[in-house]
């Protein structure tokens, strides 16, 4: 017995130098795919986990990590699930179908081979939940995969999704800044029931969804949970500009899509929009689908019902107005009773998602409120208008050329923005309201010289309108350099405004309380107002002014409009008139500043 167990291992071992051998031979080790595999990039891998490596240089060493993993494959000590064909599974498949490996150890992978008949994978796609402003790990969107089962009901699929391993309770928005620019949380991949992250985007944080499907087959797709099966409990450092959640999905794709190089797209930053503009560019989309958020279907319900009962919805909640006396009012359309229950319900769910009730109550009004909407049959649905798609809107970066007149001086302006989006910018397919950049630069040259008209480092604004069921408010912060001040000179300035602001289908304005501090040779604060109103029916033109009354520290008050006319040419380009007004009693004359300027977005 003793010799019939040395004969196999001495077996099993010349099996595995001759494999090894063989991969030398063929250079295996440098092909792009086992590469891919390692999610190695430049000689290294950007998976930090060292769990995740079978040789002690794995990380940075293709040739050795193949070896190990040829080694270990080949001289299997356990096997269930411990067993290395059962952590790699992608590892495994690719490397015996490249040597022809035709006799494995026999292991038994229950688990694998349980989440993978429960996944039932049949197809592919990816889910870009839009932007959430009022939260910063969230506020260039999100996306994620869908593994299509099978099933009819797509809410039976399931979600991957990676995100950083944030404990939301101990952390805050700059806190989270900080650890995320530097590397500071561990990126993980998770898995879970694709109604749970609905529930998560799509009610409880107000995000519309948008789902691409993709044009994978059902062995490409397997192929991809191959791996994610490999990344399961593995950590990378998560970095909100380059590998964030968008990002590492790409490594997904590219395992599963052969010969598709969706990182090569991007250097500086990769943002959840952009990457779905570069799957469209390599022929990875087939067909799109909008899922409303519950503060879209809400705002629907405010276009519906009849401005005399609108005040009704939050009187039943209240409990200051009876159900049962609007059930049987005989005044009201029945129509409009069915609205109003449904807006009740929806408006009790998102409530109760807020946490702005207990659960107890909101059982107790669901059930009366559901009891009372069936008593009146069925009606007409809500209208299913899409908004805007997401892939029609300007893309992240921008290139600006113009011309300043001012107090008869001409000068020309160049500029660029690696990210994002302005309150000036066309906002078809992006949420309304909104404004992220990061290193705005605009320079202003004449024949003498060039300056910094503007740099901005950071600047964030949402301008949320206020409704009849949901009445949030707007805020806006700027930290950046602009000569805005009482002496036209460069200054740096940091600038936080709260307010509100209302609107309709036509455009909205808004109303803000401003709070500024100035770095001139020493700080000067001030407080101001701003009033603006932005015009944005058309998908053409955008109408913006804005004025603003300041009071300095130092004793100084300040004036200052900014009216703006733009024209999109196309999704891409757009043409801006612009007249900026600045008046301080520190200078007796009055600063006028007319431009014109050309926008291009890429």
């Amino acid at each position: 017995m003793k010799l019939i167990f040395l004969f196999v291992l001495l077996s099993l071992s010349s099996n595995a130098l001759d494999y090894i051998q063989k991969s030398h031979d063929l250079k295996l080790s440098n092909k792009h795919y086992w590469k891919l595999l390692l999610h190695m990039k430049n000689g290294k891998s950007e998976i930090d986990d060292k769990r995740f490596f079978l040789a002690k240089d794995g990380n940075i060493n293709a040739k050795l990590e193949m070896d190990a993993t040829l080694n270990a494959l080949l001289h299997e000590n356990v096997f269930d699930d411990n067993a290395t064909a059962c952590r790699f599974p992608a590892r495994t498949s690719w490397l015996v179908k490249e040597l022809k490996i035709k006799h494995l150890p026999h292991v038994r992978c229950s688990k694998y081979q349980e989440t993978l008949t429960k996944l039932d994978p049949t197809s592919a796609t990816i889910v870009f939940p839009s932007a959430h402003i009022n939260s910063p790990a969230s506020m260039f969107g999100h996306t994620f995969l869908r593994i299509n089962s099978s099933y009819h009901s797509k809410l039976l699929s399931y979600a991957i999704n990676y995100a950083a391993n944030v404990d939301e309770s101990k952390t805050n928005g700059f806190l989270f800044a900080i650890h995320g620019l530097t590397g500071g949380y561990r990126g993980v991949y998770s898995m879970l029931p694709y109604y749970e992250k609905l529930k998560e985007y799509r009610d409880s944080e107000q995000r519309d969804i948008w789902e691409y499907d993709l044009n994978l087959t059902q062995i490409e797709v397997i192929r991809m949970f191959q791996h994610i099966w490999e990344l399961n409990g593995i950590y990378s450092d998560y970095y909100f500009f380059t590998e964030n959640c968008s990002y590492n999905l790409l490594w997904l794709l590219e395992i599963a899509r052969k010969g598709v190089d969706l990182r090569s797209y991007f250097t500086y930053h990769v943002s959840p929009l952009e990457t779905i503009h570069a799957m469209k560019d390599e022929v990875l989309l087939i067909k799109e689908h909008y899922r409303d958020s519950k503060r879209s279907i809400l705002l629907k319900y405010e276009e519906v019902i009849d401005d005399r009962y609108i005040t009704y919805v939050k009187k039943i909640l209240s409990k200051n107005l009876n159900s049962e006396k609007v059930l049987y009012d005989k005044h009201i359309p029945i129509q409009q009773k069915r609205y109003l229950f449904e807006a009740a319900i929806d408006l009790l769910e998102y409530y109760y998602m807020q946490a702005k009730i207990t659960k107890k109550e909101y059982l107790s009004l669901f059930h009366q409120l559901t009891t009372a909407r069936a008593k009146l049959g069925r009606g007409d649905s809500l209208s299913n208008v899409r908004p805007e798609s997401p892939l029609n809107a300007h893309r992240q970066a921008r290139v600006t050329l113009g011309f300043n007149s001012e107090n008869s001086k001409s000068k020309l302006l160049i500029g660029i923005r690696p990210v994002y989006h302005d309150l000036y910018d066309n906002a078809k397919g992006l949420l309304r309201g909104t404004q992220i950049e990061f290193l705005n630069t605009l320079l202003r040259i004449d024949n003498k010289s060039i300056n910094i008209e503007k740099f901005t480092l950071l600047s964030i604004s949402s301008i949320s309108q206020i409704s009849e069921f949901i009445k949030p408010f707007s805020w806006r912060t700027h930290f950046q350099w602009d000569r805005n001040y009482i002496n036209n000179q460069l200054n740096f300035n940091i600038d936080i405004g709260v307010g509100t602001s209302w609107g309709n289908e036509f455009g909205y304005t808004y109303l803000l309380g401003d709070v500024y501090g100035y770095i001139e040779e020493n700080v000067v604060g001030a407080f101001g107002v701003s009033a603006g109103f932005i015009i944005d029916k058309s998908r053409y033109f955008k109408t913006n002014v804005e004025l603003q009354k300041r009071w300095y520290t130092n004793g100084f008050e300040q004036s200052l409009i900014n009216v703006a006319q733009s024209y999109s040419m196309t999704s891409n380009t757009q043409l801006k008139f612009e007249y900026l007004y600045r008046k301080s009693d520190f200078q007796e004359s009055v600063n006028n500043s007319y431009r014109i300027i050309f926008n291009y977005y890429f």
